[in-house]
C-alpha cells in the first residue's frame, strides 16, 4: 500500500476443486508476486475459476469500500458480500494481488480452526509449556499411537 497507494489483497494459490471454497481474482502479473486483479468472483465452480489465486482474507482497502459496501445489494446468502464491494471498487480505483507468503490456516474449516488454534498453544508463552505437557502424557505415553480419548474421564 505505502507504494501504489490503492487497495491490496492478500491471494493464495489454491488446488482448482478448491476454488468454490473462496473468493476467486484474476489478475495480470506486474512483479513477482504482484498482480493488477482485472476480476473477483466469490466462490466460483472450479471450470469456472478465472485461475487458482483465492483471496485469504488479508485485505487492505482504500476507503472508498465503505461507500460501496452501503450501496452493495445482497449476493450469496442473503449476504451483503465483500467481493461484491471490491468488484465494484474495480470499476474505479486499482487493486492489486499479493501472494501471501507463510503460513496461513483457514480457519472457516473446522480442521484449519483447530491447527491454528494448536499452533498458537505451542507458541504462546503462558501456555506453551503446560501444552507441551499435556501433549506429551497424551499421545507419547501410548507409543505414538494416537488414541480416542475417553470423554469420560478428565482430561488433563
Amino acid at each position: 500500500f505505502e507504494y501504489n497507494r490503492c487497495s491490496v489483497l492478500g491471494v493464495e494459490e489454491v488446488p482448482q476443486e478448491e476454488t468454490e471454497k473462496y473468493g476467486i481474482v484474476e489478475a495480470d502479473a506486474i512483479d513477482e508476486g504482484l498482480g493488477r486483479v482485472r476480476s473477483i468472483v466469490e466462490k466460483p465452480k472450479p471450470a469456472a475459476a478465472p485461475s487458482c489465486l483465492a483471496v485469504v482474507g488479508r485485505y487492505i482497502l482504500t476507503p472508498r469500500i465503505f461507500d460501496l459496501l452501503e450501496n452493495t445489494p445482497r449476493g450469496a446468502g442473503g449476504e451483503i458480500q465483500l467481493t461484491d464491494a471490491i468488484a465494484a471498487l474495480l470499476l474505479e480505483e486499482q487493486v492489486l494481488a499479493y501472494q501471501f507468503k507463510g503460513v496461513r490456516y483457514d480457519c472457516g474449516s473446522k480442521l484449519g480452526y483447530l491447527k491454528a488454534t494448536i499452533e498458537y498453544a505451542l507458541q504462546h508463552e503462558e501456555l506453551s509449556e503446560e501444552f507441551r505437557a499435556y501433549l506429551n502424557r497424551r499421545f507419547c505415553s501410548t507409543a505414538g499411537k494416537v488414541e480416542k480419548l475417553d470423554t469420560k474421564k478428565r482430561a488433563g
